[in-house]
């Protein structure tokens, strides 16, 4: 009978102590509607979410309740910031009410009043594209880009009049509801000078494109160059995205040239699209010599080491009635499995010296050379290394 009477007097006092909870939570002040709304797009994994509201405020302790069940919040995230009374107005403390998406902020007034407060948060679920729709003049000197930001909200959160913005480019106030996808036209600069550029790589192309069963073309690039010697450009990164070319022609309609993903672009950087393949310039190269020099032997007369005396010729020809500049990419081979490493990571690090070069070029790591060849209309020229290859085993 005692132990049915303390089951009963327990079972009692959870339901009290349960149905006042429930009070409490039901007799917390709810959020007022939001006044203004910031949608930030500058992270491409969460979206930070700003929120301007007016709280209406008692003299004394004041308890709002802040709640996002079915919204893809973080909670760590949630951030409140006194705007008005910073000196009257004061945030006490935090709580979590258990098993619920929610948090009561206990806020402290010296006076009766209606305080702007601003709520920030990370949201997830929102994606966000960057497409590109780039326009070529018919003589391919200037260019038209056009950048579209392309939403869809899976949040669970609707929002009206939000400001979006990404972190460049025109912010825009749109009404974007849960599983509605948007398009918005954020970006466009007008007369970019362009550079049509052939690029050719000794490691991915063919070195005699006659002796090939297939139709052999050399790749063939859009470049405009992120800087400020463009008014609508330099000032930010540009997002990676899908991109497509389409170039003027004489009647001034558009025809198709091509499609490519443009990457992320910082300041200063080219913006490389690719528009296909041409035969209008033709690369081959020969190796002419490869001869062992300097050998080393141990006492068993084996080689252990040598040098190597190289030779190569690359010939260049362009078929165009126009200039043409050609991006050439020449790899001198690593020395193999008993190499040297760059700071112990197991990188190989090729040694080896130019003897004589006929053109300039640049080196863009320890075994890459990059040529850049102006070519003239109808014109042929001969690139020739000479280099060796140091201690080799």
């Amino acid at each position: 009978m005692i132990r049915k009477r303390i089951l009963l007097s327990a079972i009692a006092l959870f339901c009290a102590t349960a149905a006042y909870r429930a009070e409490a939570r039901i007799k917390l002040v709810a959020l007022p509607p939001r006044q203004t709304t910031v949608v930030r797009l500058d992270n491409p994994q969460f979206t930070l979410v700003e929120e301007e509201r007016a709280l209406a405020l008692q003299k004394g302790e004041n308890q709002v309740d802040f709640s996002w069940k079915g919204v893809s919040i973080d909670p760590d995230s949630i951030r409140l910031r006194i705007l008005g009374h910073e000196k009257e107005v004061r945030l006490i403390s935090v709580s979590y009410p258990p098993g619920e998406a929610a948090l009561v902020w206990q806020i402290y007034s010296d006076i009766a009043v209606e305080e702007p407060v601003r709520i920030s948060y990370l949201l997830s679920n929102i994606d966000r594209l960057v497409t590109y729709k780039a326009v070529a003049e018919q003589d391919e000197s200037k260019m038209d880009l056009s950048s579209y930001l392309i939403l869809r909200n899976f949040s669970g959160e609707d929002f009206e009049n939000a400001k979006v913005l990404l972190d460049y480019g025109q912010a825009y106030d749109r009404s974007i509801d849960h599983e509605e996808t948007k398009q918005l036209l954020f970006f466009t600069a007008r007369g970019l000078p362009i550079e049509k550029t052939f690029t050719w790589d000794s490691e991915t192309m063919p070195w005699d494109p006659d002796k090939t069963a297939q139709n052999v073309g050399i790749p063939v690039y859009y470049a405009i160059e992120n800087s400020a010697k463009n008014p609508d450009l330099g000032k930010n990164a540009l997002w990676g995205g899908k991109a497509r070319v389409y170039q003027k022609d004489t009647q001034g309609s558009t025809i198709f040239a091509g499609e490519d993903n443009a990457a992320y672009t910082p300041v200063g950087e080219k913006v490389k699209l690719y528009i296909g393949q041409s035969r209008d310039v033709v690369v081959t190269r020969k190796k002419m010599r490869e001869n062992q020099i300097e050998v080393k032997r141990n006492k068993q007369n084996q080689v252990i080491m040598y040098d190597t005396d190289e030779l190569v010729e690359i010939e260049i020809e362009n078929f165009k009635d126009k200039p043409a500049v050609l991006v050439l990419t020449e790899h001198i081979p690593e020395q193999g499995p008993f190499a040297a490493t760059r700071y112990g990571r197991g990188e190989p690090v090729c040694q080896w010296d130019m003897e004589e070069c006929s053109h300039k070029y640049e080196v863009k790591d320890a075994g890459t050379l990059e040529f850049r060849i102006e070519l003239t209309p109808r014109s042929k020229q001969k690139l020739v290394m000479h280099y060796h290859r140091r201690n080799l085993r």
